[in-house]
């Protein structure tokens, strides 16, 4: 069998955004709006959710991280390097403990 290769359609910030206001805004139906922009209503629900929980970072683009998202990944390096430390520190306690007086 063949496997079938998915495409995905890629929409610019301002078709997603427009598309938010005329559900949030002017109070459309997500059925009605979905139809008439051709996408799926749960993308446009998505997106719908996406607007109503941050409007002004909710749509970053590829390669762009929100500000959360952004200390969330430094925590995260900053948790790994003191673990690295806390690991070789008690290698270093080990072998320190084993050696004769």
């Amino acid at each position: 069998m063949e496997e079938e290769k998915r495409t995905y359609r890629k929409y610019d910030k301002e078709f997603v955004v427009q598309a938010v206001k005329q559900v949030v805004d002017e109070g459309r139906k997500v059925s009605e709006v979905a139809r008439a922009l051709g996408v799926h209503e749960n993308l446009l629900r998505r997106w719908k959710n996406q607007y109503i929980e941050d409007p002004t970072n909710a749509f970053p683009g590829k390669g762009h991280i929100k500000a959360r998202d952004e200390e969330i990944s430094r925590l995260r390096k900053e948790l790994e390097r003191s673990n690295r430390d806390r690991d070789i520190l008690k290698k270093a306690v080990a072998i320190f403990s084993k050696i004769p007086q």
